[in-house]
């Protein structure tokens, strides 16, 4: 079942289920999405939508920030909420170590020493990994391992 599809089912049970918060997260994603191919000219597939999908977790993880800065935890708790159903419509997520891997491999296969070929590693990082990893998570990740190459 497309990607699109499965989102509208979601938001149908979860109207039924008379779940609110699901209810109200998939309306955005559903918004989102819309928005998406309205700017598009045309429909999107799964890829694109968990493109979107993606950018509305990075922008729930900094609100999350932001929240807590802001001594607002019941905030920060629901949208923590909102972003493991969103992670529901997402590839598996890769843990900081996997990630690490992946960027020492990509390194040595491109024979990177320095850490102003950092633009050249993450363009093949975010395609390897797209959909997988944060581009800021796996940006952090890169500039550490670069700082501690061999130059």
């Amino acid at each position: 079942m497309p990607l699109e599809q499965q989102i509208v089912e979601d938001l149908k049970e979860a109207m039924r289920a008379k779940d609110e918060l699901r209810t109200s997260c998939l309306r955005m994603v559903k918004t989102a999405i819309k928005n998406k191919q309205v700017e598009k000219g045309d429909s999107l597939d799964d890829q694109e939508i968990q493109s979107v999908i993606s950018s509305l977790v990075k922008k729930g993880k900094q609100s999350i920030q932001e929240f807590r800065k802001g001594g607002r935890e019941d905030l920060a708790a629901k949208e923590e909420k909102e972003l493991n159903i969103l992670y529901r419509y997402l590839p598996e997520q890769l843990d900081r170590g996997e990630i690490e891997k992946v960027l020492r491999d990509i390194i040595a296969e491109l024979s990177i020493t320095s850490p102003k070929d950092l633009g050249k590693v993450m363009k093949v990082a975010m395609s390897r990994m797209a959909g997988k990893a944060q581009g800021k998570e796996v940006n952090e990740i890169a500039k550490r391992i670069l700082e501690k190459a061999p130059v």
